[in-house]
Formats: structure tokens, C-alpha cells, sequence
């Protein structure tokens, strides 16, 4: 594991979940850095799309299993110096769905995880936390000591995450460092899902037409970030030789707040440049979803202090990439 300029280069990494949004921008990323790449993905919500380009790659490989058995674990953590791990059942209203799954997948296979990387002497585990563990504290801006009352089963699951992560720190050495994602948006997003995020989600909408649907009255807002920021941040944390920054959390976001009505009038401004007809689109309103936060907003301070995290894109700049590749792609 060597620290270039703070980007992961000749090492042997590990993504779980790689087939999925955040997951294949990293492995994309670490391809082009001459790192030797395994995924361990078993699709349940990972795009076999996203990574098809990959597969050729002398330095890709791909294990089609699951975080759920330990072997495979195992297997997919031989001989790795970095894990990052993305693998889980994402979206607060699939874990109130079927809090059971959830549970299966995102504790009991990031304790699968954890102990394969500790078993194979893993260097250092950076894994995806999230920002639904500030739960009900309505503080603003969100400081990572300052956490709340769980509102989701998924809530719970990335709190769990979080303390399993520390007790494997303290009574192994497991060097681990967990990244609370706020609302990440990119390329890659599946716009189909039942879950789908609301970026893909409107875009998708706004391509053909049709009005989006805004939960709520549009006012709530969100600290947007987009997917180069989180890489940035998964390489930081994966090569920081400062002990400090080791073994505790990060929030990763912008540090701006936008809510959806804003963002959505933004939606259209930039797509109406590829089709005009869509800046007559007008949104529509839906009732508020459950377990819905109203206002969310990260305080980066930390994760620029220790880690020299500097997010170089802001939610304009990010939407205007993610906006030309969705009207490329989704066409």
C-alpha cells in the first residue's frame, strides 16, 4: 500500500459491492491507478453493466458470491492490502420493508467482512457508513460525535457497522475507517430500482416527459455529493499514514445544503439544454415518505483536518456531468 499523492496505486484492493453505483466509480478509478482490483458482488441490487467493461482487464477480477458466507469472505480477502467496502442492502424504505433481509446483509455480512479481514492480515478496511445514523438529532450542521435515535432498520444497521468496526480496532488492530455518505449522486445510479434514488429517479422522468413526483412539499433539504468526492474520499482514508485519522468516522458530503425544489428546478434547467421541451415540465407532489429527515446537512471539518479531504465538486458541477451521461445513456 503506497501513498501517492493520496491515491491508491499498485496495491491489491477489494471492493464489495463493486458492481453497484458507488462501487464501480471506485473499482473504474483503481483500474486506471495500475491497482490489481477484486469485486465481490452477488447482484442482488449490483448492475452486471456496470462492470462489463472491466471484465478484460488483466487486473480485474470478479467474484460472483456473497458477503453473507463467510468463505467467500474469506476467499475474496486473500492476499488484499485495502478492502473498501460498499456491499449492502441500501434505501431506508427497503429496510422498513423487510427489516430482515437488511439485517442479513449489512451486519451479519459486515461481520462476515470484518473477520475475513482481520483473518488475512487485510491492511486496512474502509467501509460505507451513512448519514441515517444522526437518526432523529435535528442538529445542523451533523458532527460525527453527535449521532441519534435510529428512525430505519437501515439506521440501525449502519450504527451497528460502526460499533462492530470499533471493537474490531481495539481488540484485533483491524485498521478500519467508516465514511458516512450524504445523498451521493453520479453515474451508474439505477433509475429502474423501486428504491432509486431521486437523482436517477427525476432524470429518468424528466427524459421522457413525465413529471417527478416530490415527497413531501420540496422544502426538505439534503447535502448532495457527488460520486468524485467519495472517491476522493475512499483513497484518502484508505492510504492516510496519519495514526489520528485511523480507526474512527468521517462524514462525507459537500458541506452545502439544497433542497428539492431547488434542485429539481435545477434538473430541468440543465436537461431542457439537451431536450428544450422538458423546461415546461412542472413537478408534481406526493405525500411525505416515512422516516423521511427533514433537513440534513454535514460538517466536513474533521475529514478535512485529518484526512485532507478537499471535495472538489459542488452539486452544480456534479449534476451537469450526471445529467450529459444519464441523456447518453438512458436514450
Amino acid at each position: 500500500m503506497q501513498n501517492n499523492k493520496f491515491t491508491i496505486n499498485n496495491s491489491k484492493v477489494l471492493v464489495t459491492g463493486g458492481a453497484g453505483f458507488i462501487g464501480s466509480n471506485i473499482i473504474e478509478k483503481l483500474l486506471e491507478q495500475n491497482n490489481c482490483v477484486v469485486c465481490l458482488d452477488n447482484f442482488a441490487t449490483g448492475k452486471r453493466e456496470n462492470i462489463n467493461k472491466f471484465v478484460k482487464n488483466k487486473n480485474f477480477k470478479l467474484i460472483d458470491d456473497d458477503i453473507r458466507d463467510l468463505n467467500a469472505c474469506q476467499k475474496a480477502c486473500k492476499d488484499i492490502d485495502i478492502v473498501l467496502h460498499h456491499a449492502a442492502l441500501g434505501s431506508v424504505p427497503r429496510s422498513i420493508n423487510d427489516p430482515i433481509s437488511s439485517n442479513e446483509a449489512n451486519v451479519n455480512g459486515f461481520l462476515n467482512m470484518l473477520v475475513a479481514a482481520r483473518d488475512n492480515n487485510v491492511k486496512r478496511f474502509v467501509y460505507a457508513s451513512s448519514s441515517s445514523v444522526y437518526g432523529d438529532n435535528i442538529a445542523s450542521p451533523k458532527i460525527e460525535n453527535k449521532t441519534g435515535n435510529a428512525l430505519s432498520p437501515y439506521a440501525v444497521t449502519k450504527q451497528v457497522n460502526e460499533m462492530y468496526a470499533k471493537v474490531f480496532s481495539d481488540l484485533y488492530g483491524l485498521e478500519t475507517i467508516g465514511l458516512r455518505y450524504f445523498n451521493v449522486f453520479g453515474k451508474n445510479q439505477d433509475p429502474e430500482s423501486v428504491y432509486a434514488a431521486v437523482f436517477p429517479k427525476f432524470i429518468k422522468s424528466l427524459i421522457n416527459l413525465q413529471p417527478p413526483t416530490i415527497h413531501g412539499d420540496g422544502t426538505q433539504s439534503r447535502d448532495f455529493t457527488y460520486i468524485a468526492n467519495v472517491i476522493q474520499a475512499n483513497e484518502l482514508a484508505a492510504t492516510t499514514n496519519n495514526p489520528k485519522a485511523i480507526n474512527t468516522i468521517y462524514n462525507v458530503a459537500y458541506g452545502e445544503t439544497n433542497n428539492l425544489n431547488d434542485i429539481t428546478n435545477l434538473l430541468i434547467q440543465l436537461l431542457a439544454k439537451f431536450k428544450p421541451e422538458i423546461a415546461n415540465i412542472k413537478p408534481i407532489h406526493g405525500p411525505e415518505r416515512k422516516s423521511d429527515i427533514k433537513d440534513s446537512l454535514a460538517s466536513i471539518e474533521k475529514a478535512k483536518s485529518l484526512l485532507n479531504y478537499n471535495p472538489k465538486f459542488d452539486v452544480r458541477q456534479g449534476l451537469e456531468l450526471t445529467v450529459k451521461w444519464y441523456y447518453e445513456n438512458l436514450k
